[in-house]
């Protein structure tokens, strides 16, 4: 946010003052003003320069568009617009999100110093959603548009001052009947709250999470993939200019009001649904203390993994793998959950996933955490975490991926808490040649030398620290 940044017009005016006080050739002024405002630490994403004489920026397609946007701006939607006029305006949305979809090409940042996020928003509190309205047309693209558009802090806040959250719950509410625009709303949603504890606020107050549990209740195939993406981004503390982030009381908040419930009732669906990724990235978004998990649990939630994670490994589907692991590592975190997973066999199933995929270590190391958090502070976990084949999965995957350094540390921690309270499971693992491999992984992880030391001063030995 200490970034120094200039305007179009004062670029613009630095340009001509070097042709027109200082003589210079209109290519050399623009080289100059250039070089001059990145010696000064200037933000120059966006301007666009063009030598005076030459070209101008009105040639620019994104400038282009959004000066076609402005003159319907001035004329209010609900007005008399004809229906070619409604086509291209819808046409001149997807122009743009084309222009500005690709992070490459800068375009984003060119529209964004122009006004798109201002004028976009404008556009959009002029719709009036009506059933068989020919407005309607309008709304996607609008919406998919602003969702480009918002791409860093400076957006986002422009979005904020031109009251964006109030415009865009706004259509939301009156999408219910349109997936398509619910998805393109929520996409705007996840996009403008990225980074801004604010926008995410404002969000919140305009009961956002009581409109995302109406589409989650609302009896319909289509999955509102955007709508997920919005629940994370609502509830991740990623806003670095504040010291203390509300997002965890919205967590217990969406808790409360049983969004918890509803994506948990999500993935009863199993394997075979589309949102099963999704829903349980957000499921564990939402799973920030003990209580929220226990609910999760006896509303079946872990049943429902043990069997995803289950159906995953047999129809070799990774992605749902590690997904259904990192939400069942989170659920383990209570106490009460973890004795729940070793009693429902979760063990023996983790075990048989991780021999499943046992050339990816990607999902090795999942199931190794969630093991590992079994067994802290519980020798009986501990053991049967041994019986069901922990320290072989071990030994065989730290021999097999000797510098996958998550791997490696998960590996170490499951060991740690495998063997720090059980005297015959440190037996066990020393007989199965374990400390060589720790070293081994020690040595050539950074990552996880401190958990690797760890391990092996848990396992007694005494030169844990060589």
């Amino acid at each position: 946010m200490g970034v120094r940044a200039i305007s179009q017009e004062a670029f613009d005016d630095l340009v001509r003052e070097n042709v027109e006080d200082l003589g210079m050739e209109p290519s050399e002024a623009l080289e100059d003003a250039l070089h001059t405002l990145k010696l000064q630490g200037v933000d120059l994403s966006g301007i666009l320069t063009c030598v005076p004489g030459e070209s101008s920026i009105k040639d620019n397609p994104v400038i282009a568009c959004l000066d076609r946007l402005k003159e319907f701006d001035s004329v209010s939607i609900e007005g008399p617009l004809r229906d070619e006029d409604l086509d291209e305006i819808s046409s001149l949305f997807v122009k743009l999100n084309e222009l500005c979809c690709s992070q490459e090409s800068g375009n984003a940042a060119i529209a964004t110093k122009h006004g798109a996020v201002d004028l976009t928003c404008s556009l959009c509190s002029k719709i009036k959603i009506t059933p068989g309205s020919n407005r309607n047309r309008i709304v996607v693209p609008c919406l998919k548009a602003l969702a480009v558009l918002i791409h860093d802090i400076q957006s986002t806040e422009a979005f904020r001052n031109c009251t964006g959250p109030s415009i865009v719950v706004g259509l939301l509410s009156n999408s219910f009947s349109d997936s398509d625009s619910l998805d393109a709303g929520f996409a705007v949603v996840a996009a403008a709250s990225t980074g801004n504890e604010v926008v995410k606020q404002s969000f919140m107050e305009l009961k956002i999470d009581e409109l995302i549990l109406q589409v989650l209740k609302r009896e319909s195939k289509t999955t509102i993939r955007a709508l997920y993406d919005a629940i994370c981004v609502l509830l991740t503390p990623d806003d670095n200019r504040v010291v203390a982030s509300q997002v965890y009381g919205y967590a217990r908040t969406f808790a409360k009001l049983g969004i918890a419930t509803a994506l948990t009732e999500a993935l009863q669906a199993g394997i075979g649904s589309d949102s099963l990724v999704s829903a349980s990235i957000a499921l564990k978004a939402i799973a920030v203390n003990d209580e929220i998990c226990k609910s999760i649990a006896e509303i079946g939630g872990i049943d429902t993994l043990l069997r995803c994670i289950d159906d995953s490994g047999e129809q070799g589907n990774k992605t749902a793998a590690k997904t259904c692991c990192s939400l069942l590592s989170k659920l383990a975190g209570s106490d009460s959950n973890k004795s729940t997973i070793v009693e429902k066999r979760g063990l023996d199933k983790l075990i048989r996933l991780a021999q499943r995929f046992s050339d990816d270590p990607l999902v090795i190391q999942e199931v190794m955490l969630i093991i590992s958090i079994i067994c802290l502070r519980s020798p009986d976990h501990a053991a049967k975490a041994i019986e069901a084949g922990a320290g072989d999965l071990a030994v065989q995957a730290m021999k097999r991926f000797p510098v996958a350094a998550q791997m490696q540390r998960n590996a170490c921690n499951m060991i740690r808490n495998m063997a720090v309270r059980n005297a015959e499971n440190r037996t066990i693992l020393l007989a199965n040649g374990i400390e060589k491999l720790i070293r081994t992984g020690k040595a050539n992880n950074e990552l996880c030398r401190a958990a690797a030391t760890d391990a092996l001063r848990d396992l007694g030995l005494d030169n844990y620290n060589s």
